[in-house]
């Protein structure tokens, strides 16, 4: 294992956590300042540099808060724990926001210090091996014969430099199939360089594109170079180019043209060597009959056009898919892998999938934290694709996330069985071959009026009773469901969640420990 590097100008915090360390097996690496570790980072390699880093925040020579913003930058997955004073909790706040794993405070208690110490190095062994999977795990999935036809063309187009437009729905994973352009060309050992051009506002998206001089709007300090330069020798892949602002069209028409474009507020021609390939899930054809695209652009885009087919389009893929996602998701949580039942792949074959392969990875995801049991079966699968939501019966627009509920469903609902109460409403719906969706969203989610009413119903049914802790109860299964999504959705990494859901790292902390859902 690395050595923790431990940054305190105090010898006598230096050595105390060293000893402690050395009797839990742990090598370390000691500094006073925090100038020497950034020399001392600058040297290391992937072996010699830090497991996890450990710092003071007020130091001679330098800050911790400043090493952390600098460590970030070149290490943005080390986990960095910050040491502080009482008095400095504001500072400790600082961190979190700058990305630090946990703070310490000073005077600490020595086996607490040892165990923070210990979740921070697991917490980057388990970002280690995800990184490792993830390394191993083909590029793109895919048996369908709609699938081989976008292999056979990746093939084809191996050794081109060639202009390649990509069409597809969300969610269907273009980019994947850009990145494999790249690493098959023989551009590959440059730079891959990606854009979402609908994601960036329309008056930043020119100084995105093709940077800026110093001075050229207020906020620009410095000269900044933009995705064209430094795709340069690459790859630029401009995703959703169909959503681009027509006055921007003609000076991307110009770099296509020449290779040549101005920065915003230059006055000198920047030349670039860049292999563009364009994505849309728009139909440009019409874009250009309404005036929003230009003609002469989407030809000089449109030389090659591979179009990526739906989920639904190459259904056989489905359970080989999931089985990946699922294994891929365990890996990232260190858990052990779920399995899934061939019933529940019926479920999710026959499932219409809107948001494509990017929806079923998210299920994917939701299982590995959410479903009860190792064997998934079909009344385990989320809402929009099991038997709790968007099901219809023989009457249009009915759904049971919507149905009235009977007695005895508010009777499950009181015991906190949620199972009960899903059972109770399938057993009222009439037998369907195929369960059918208006979901549009690429994360799993159930109408409003559903878990409204599913917790209306758990109250009414608990007030009925003799217990005086509805609101607790109630209160904790509520930020129990919210925080286990939500680290779902960030694949368990807790800052992250925190930042999601709108709360500090130290409130998920205390919550997952309050809740009992270490």
């Amino acid at each position: 294992m690395k050595p923790i590097w431990i940054v305190d100008d105090d010898q006598s915090i230096r050595f105390v956590l060293e000893k402690a360390l050395l009797r839990e097996s742990l090598p370390t690496r000691s500094f006073t300042n925090p100038r020497d570790v950034l020399i001392a980072l600058e040297s290391a390699t992937e072996d010699t540099g830090p497991q996890i880093l450990v710092s003071d925040i007020r130091m001679p020579g330098g800050s911790g808060l400043d090493l952390l913003e600098k460590v970030k930058a070149k290490y943005p997955a080390l986990p960095v724990i910050i040491m502080t004073a009482y008095s400095d909790l504001d500072s400790a706040v600082s961190a979190f926001q700058g990305g630090a794993f946990e703070y310490l405070p000073k005077p600490f208690d020595l086996p607490k210090a040892v165990e923070l110490i210990r979740r921070a190095v697991e917490e980057s062994q388990r970002e280690e091996v995800a990184e490792e999977r993830m390394a191993e795990t083909p590029e793109m999935l895919g048996q369908a014969p709609a699938m081989q036809d976008v292999f056979r063309a990746i093939g084809r187009l191996s050794q081109s430099n060639v202009t390649v437009m990509i069409t597809g729905e969300s969610g269907s994973g273009k980019e994947l199939v850009a990145r494999a352009l790249h690493k098959h060309s023989p551009r590959a050992n440059g730079p891959f360089v990606a854009i979402n051009t609908a994601a960036i506002p329309k008056d930043l998206l020119e100084s995105e594109l093709f940077g800026h001089e110093r001075g050229a709007f207020t906020g620009a300090q410095t000269m900044r170079r933009g995705r064209f330069e430094q795709a340069d020798g690459g790859t630029l892949f401009l995703d959703e180019i169909g959503d681009m602002p027509f006055d921007l069209q003609t000076r991307l028409l110009r770099v296509l043209s020449d290779g040549h474009f101005y920065r915003v507020g230059g006055h000198s021609a920047v030349k670039t060597n860049v292999r563009v390939i364009a994505a849309t899930h728009q139909n440009l054809e019409q874009r250009v009959k309404d005036g929003a695209f230009r003609e002469d652009l989407y030809h000089r885009l449109n030389v090659i056009r591979l179009r990526l087919p739906a989920l639904r389009e190459r259904r056989e893929d489905i359970p080989m898919l999931t089985r990946h996602f699922l294994k891929q998701s365990a890996g990232q949580l260190t858990v052990e892998a779920k399995r899934i039942s061939d019933a529940a792949l019926v479920w999710l074959g026959n499932f219409a999938f809107p948001g494509n392969v990017r929806q079923l990875e998210n299920i994917c995801h939701w299982l590995t934290v959410m479903a009860p049991a190792q064997v998934i079966e079909p009344k385990d699968l989320p809402p929009e694709v099991g038997f709790t939501n968007n099901t219809p019966n023989s009457s249009p627009g009915f759904h049971a996330a919507t149905a009235p509920l009977n007695q005895e469903a508010y009777l499950h609902a009181a015991t906190g069985d949620d199972r009960g109460l899903t059972d109770t409403l399938a057993a009222s719906l009439p037998e369907v071959p195929k369960p059918l969706s208006t979901m549009t969203s690429a994360y799993p989610q159930i109408s409003a009026d559903g878990w409204e009413l599913g917790l209306e119903a758990a109250a009414v049914a608990l007030l009925a009773t003799d217990r005086q802790d509805v609101w607790e109860e109630l209160t904790r299964r509520f930020e129990s469901r919210l925080i286990l999504a939500a680290l779902a959705a960030t694949r368990g990494r807790r800052i992250e969640a925190a930042q999601k859901l709108g709360i500090g790292r130290n409130t998920i902390t205390r919550k997952i420990q309050e809740l009992g859902l270490e």
